[in-house]
């Protein structure tokens, strides 16, 4: 017959008539699992045999006008315990009779149990009692016996065991021979007046039949005839309610049980599997309690063993899981059972030939799962790991099994079948997906991105097997899954991808070079994967997959330039020149710059060329096609700042803009720094070592690139330079409109309008310039704001008073410049043409002697020579002691000097008495050092500085010194 889930209609049938026969039948207590019902098995089974209503009154009014079968009892008397001792030794030699009553008695009263005073010899006729045989000398027999015993009706039968202690014939010197106590010789008298050979009652054990179930086993208390000695000990007896071993079915005439019992098995189990809601693949194995009560009632009413039981659910379920594939783990039960039970003397040859082939049938179904596990166990369907290991294991189970080994003589070598397995599974799942991903149009373009593709699904699928599979076969086979695919596919891959790249034209086209790109780097990152295989005979496919690709690599570093300078382009003129978030300095075109650079970063790092010479000559396109953007990058972002600065007339937001330009290329030139690390060019230097001179990798790749930060040097000085220039003509314009103002304010209130401008100007510019460009703008500035003034006060009428306000603007710049050290040091600020400019200024505002002290009172020592056509000449050395607060100061010679006022012809602090009495002579004058009186005006700007630490220092400083000027005077 066919051991496939699917039977004819004929013998589907007749297993429907055999499942019927046995519901109809029914006997014994139903277990507290089982369905009770029998009409919901009806309704059960109808159901899983796909029955109509009519066939099932058909098949059911057969099976009722069948012959019924004859109702037995299989008892098994195992041992007994705690029995009492009736011989003069102190044991018994006890032995079991046992039988039915047909028409047991029932209690007097409901809730009392009236004690069953005959015995069965009484009871049973004797043609119908079983007997054990004698255990001697013992209170805890072991017999393991069974009986069959018949009856008729389960309501009114009852099961009866007597126990007995056996009294053989024994004179009485043998008695008193084995007396040991007082007991035993009372034992010996009261022997002496019953009868010879009278055996004595042990206990018994009375069951109702109808209180049964269909199986039991247990331990029954020995009830005894009369209160005397009530505790009598145990009996342990198991019962097989109800076989009926002469059956009317025809399926139970002409074919052994357990394949009966298996044909069942495969019709229910198939149904509850298709009745799964999460379908065969999550089933584990666990039937419904209608399945269970109806092969239950089967197996016992049949009387299978538990051995061939568990035969017939191997060959039911081995079967069916080859073609519903439900979870396999269920099978290792059934391993399990075989093996623990195994012996091959209680088969016969048809059934061990039978099992012999379900083991070879389900080997080769296991191994062929096994080939095609990438579709069968896909990971997109949940529990496929554990469906596939499971498979595994059940087969190495299966291979290990004693009745394998017996039953199949050719036991194959199983890791060696899953080997050349996995091997062929491998190519066909790889033609399927070439085949699967062939492009509709067969151009090379297509063609390149179908590889592509195809090298996608490669390394996706190694991946799995390396991170999800791979320990599986390793632990049940010991065998590594990620080699095997990966020496198979690397050997396709690398056949197939020749053959499509010998079609390539030799010109290399553009699009055909950019399509060949992605192919490259999954060739590149299958070729990297060789790593994890342990062990390899000789050298890959792929060793040298690198030079199928050198004609498209001009391509590719031409792409990757492109791409650059375009985007670096659109960055610019996108650009509105403002600073890129809160703290930032730079705008936003250096962050595209930037991921410009990064882009021809990873251009690099996915190439990772093998060969060291060829690789040096890309790293020199790159870094020339660096350079060049870099270049590119400062001459349009200047000309951004012109054309924004040509819509507006401010000339602080102009300044502003070049601010920005400025930042933008230092942030360049930080990103160039970056690049020799961020490209690796010490490992490069090492893998050239051997072909490449390191003057020439220092000639071609470092000089390039220090050239390129010197250009830049030089773009960052001149718009430093514009910027400078740009803030010089609005210190101009305030410096003549104060030289040529004809108020008669005080000159530190006439400098006030400079002053908000410059400290305006240099606290943005402070704040949006790096600090080593502020420094630079601050010295070109200081230069500039100098030539301004020496022009102004060469353009003065001679009034003392426009000199003032010069002068006060002078000072109060060099203030601004300097606040304390914290921008430019004096040894910047004092320059020559500053101190020129300072004596002259001071010399030419000087009204009274008082100006002359004022004015030296901060100097060191200093020799200053000042000139002017317009108003002579003078020398002056000046010497300050710290430790004595003196100045000292030596007229040295003046010439051709004007009075300044008309009351003054001579210069200032010169004795008018000495000049006359001596005139070739130069007199010395020794001054008291006095403290200038602070700005007023100077001091409220500096104080207004609020969190400038030294701005409040510089105030607090200059008043600790007015105090002690004052008190001094």
């Amino acid at each position: 017959m066919d051991l496939s889930h699917r039977f004819s209609k004929q013998e589907l049938a007749l297993l429907y008539e055999e499942v019927l026969y046995t519901i109809w039948h029914r006997l014994g207590k139903p277990e507290h699992h089982h369905v009770a019902d029998s009409r919901e098995l009806y309704t059960y089974v109808q159901k899983a045999f796909g029955m109509d209503a009519e066939q099932h009154s058909i098949i059911l009014q057969q099976v009722q006008d069948l012959e019924s079968p004859i109702f037995c009892l299989k008892a098994t008397v195992k041992e007994a315990k705690w029995i009492l001792g009736k011989d003069v030794s102190g044991f018994s030699d006890p032995y079991c009779l046992l039988g039915i009553e047909a028409r047991s008695q029932e209690p007097a009263h409901p809730d009392h149990k009236k004690r069953m005073k005959a015995v069965v010899k009484d009871l049973i006729p004797e043609d119908q009692i079983h007997r054990t045989q004698v255990i001697s000398q013992t209170l805890s027999p072991v017999w393991d016996e069974t009986f069959i015993l018949e009856f008729e009706d389960t309501e009114t039968a009852s099961f009866h065991l007597d126990m007995w202690d056996s009294d053989a014939v024994e004179s009485v010197r043998h008695k008193l021979g084995e007396l040991t106590d007082l007991h035993g010789l009372k034992r010996i008298f009261k022997d002496a007046r019953k009868d010879k050979g009278q055996d004595d009652f042990l206990g018994n054990v009375v069951v109702r039949l109808k209180d049964l179930h269909c199986w039991n086993d247990r331990w029954y208390q020995l009830e005894p005839r009369t209160e005397t000695y009530p505790n009598r000990g145990q009996c342990h007896t198991q019962f097989l309610c109800l076989v009926s071993p002469q059956r009317a079915t025809t399926c139970s005439r002409t074919q052994p049980s357990y394949t009966v019992h298996r044909h069942l098995l495969q019709q229910l189990v198939s149904y509850e599997i298709l009745q799964h809601q999460a379908g065969s693949t999550s089933w584990d194995g666990e039937l419904s309690p209608h399945a269970s009560t109806v092969l239950y009632l089967h197996a016992t009413q049949k009387d299978l063993s538990d051995f061939h039981q568990v035969m017939a659910q191997w060959l039911a379920y081995s079967k069916l899981y080859q073609s519903l594939e439900f979870n396999s783990s269920c099978l290792l039960h059934q391993i399990t059972s075989i093996e623990y039970q195994w012996v091959q003397e209680r088969l016969r040859p048809e059934q061990k030939a039978e099992l012999a082939e379900s083991f070879q049938s389900l080997l080769a179904y296991g191994v062929s799962l096994i080939r095609r596990f990438r579709i069968i166990f896909p990971l997109s369907v949940p529990r496929s790991m554990e469906r596939l290991q499971s498979l595994l294991q059940v087969l190495v189970q299966m291979c290990k099994m004693k009745a394998f080994h017996e039953l199949c003589t050719l036991s194959p070598d199983l890791p060696q079948m899953v080997s050349t397995a996995l091997k062929s599974g491998t190519k066909e799942w790889f033609h399927m997906k070439k085949q699967h991903l062939q492009p509709m149009v067969k151009s090379v373009e297509e063609n390149g991105k179908a590889l592509s593709r195809l090298l996608v699904e490669v390394i996706g699928d190694l991946q799995q097997c390396q991170n999800i599979w791979n320990k599986f076969f390793i632990r049940t086979l010991k065998l590594n899954l990620f080699s095997i695919a990966y020496l198979e596919l690397e050997s396709l891959v690398a056949e197939h991808v020749q053959e499509q790249l010998h079609e390539v034209d030799s010109s290399m086209s553009k699009p055909t070079a950019e399509s060949l790109f992605q192919l490259y780097m999954n060739l590149q990152e299958l070729y990297r994967m060789k790593d994890f295989v342990p062990k390899r005979d000789g050298p890959l496919a792929l060793s040298n997959f690198h030079q199928w690709f050198k004609e498209a690599v001009p391509q590719w570093l031409q792409k990757a330039y492109t791409i650059a300078l375009e985007r670096a382009q659109r960055a610019v003129q996108m650009d509105q020149l403002t600073p890129f978030g809160e703290h930032n300095k730079h705008s936003t075109s250096t962050v595209d710059l930037s991921t410009c650079y990064a882009q021809i970063v990873k251009t690099w790092q996915q190439l990772n060329w093998p060969d060291p010479e060829e690789a040096f000559m890309i790293m020199v396109k790159l870094v020339e096609d660096i350079c060049k953007i870099a270049l590119m990058y400062c001459r349009l972002i200047k000309e951004r700042a012109e054309d924004l600065s040509l819509s507006e007339q401010s000339e602080a937001k102009a300044a502003n803009r070049l601010c920005i330009v400025v930042n933008n290329i230092k942030q360049l030139r930080l990103l160039i720094r970056k690049l020799p690390a961020q490209l690796d060019w010490a490992q490069l230097e090492q893998r050239t070592g051997a072909v490449i001179d390191q003057q020439q990798i220092q000639h071609t790749l470092h000089h390039q690139l220090d050239s390129t930060i010197s250009c830049l040097d030089h773009q960052v000085r001149d718009v430093v330079q514009a910027l400078a220039t740009k803030l010089e003509k609005g210190i101009a314009r305030h410096i003549q409109e104060l030289s040529s103002s004809s108020d008669t304010r005080e000159p530190e209130d006439s400098i006030i309008p400079l002053m908000k401008f410059l400290e305006s100007e240099l606290q943005y510019l402070n704040e949006h310039l790096v600090q080593e460009n502020f420094k630079s703008l601050l010295a070109l500035l200081w230069h500039h704001t100098l030539d301004v003034l020496s022009a102004a006060a060469g353009q003065q009428v001679p009034l003392a008073q426009s000199y003032k306000k010069l002068h006060c603007a002078l000072k109060s710049l060099e203030l601004c410049f300097y606040a304390e050290g914290c921008v430019l040091p004096l040894e910047t600020l004092h320059t020559p043409a500053f101190l020129s400019l300072e004596t002259h200024l001071a010399l030419c505002s000087a009204t009274s002697r008082k100006l002359i002290q004022k004015y030296f009172s901060n100097r060191i020592q200093q020799q200053l020579d000042t000139s002017s056509e317009k108003y002579g000449a003078v020398t002056i050395k000046a010497l300050y002691r710290p430790s004595e607060q003196k100045l000292r100061v030596e007229v040295l010679n003046a010439a051709n000097l004007i009075p300044l006022d008309s009351n003054v012809c001579h210069l200032p602090g010169l004795d008018a008495q000495e000049d006359q009495a001596d005139p070739g002579r130069v007199p010395q004058t020794r001054l008291p050092l006095t403290h200038p009186k602070p700005t007023d005006e100077i001091l409220r700007l500096l104080e207004s500085r609020k969190g400038d630490k030294e701005a409040e220092a510089f105030v607090k400083l200059r008043k600790q010194r007015a105090k002690q000027s004052r008190e001094r005077d």
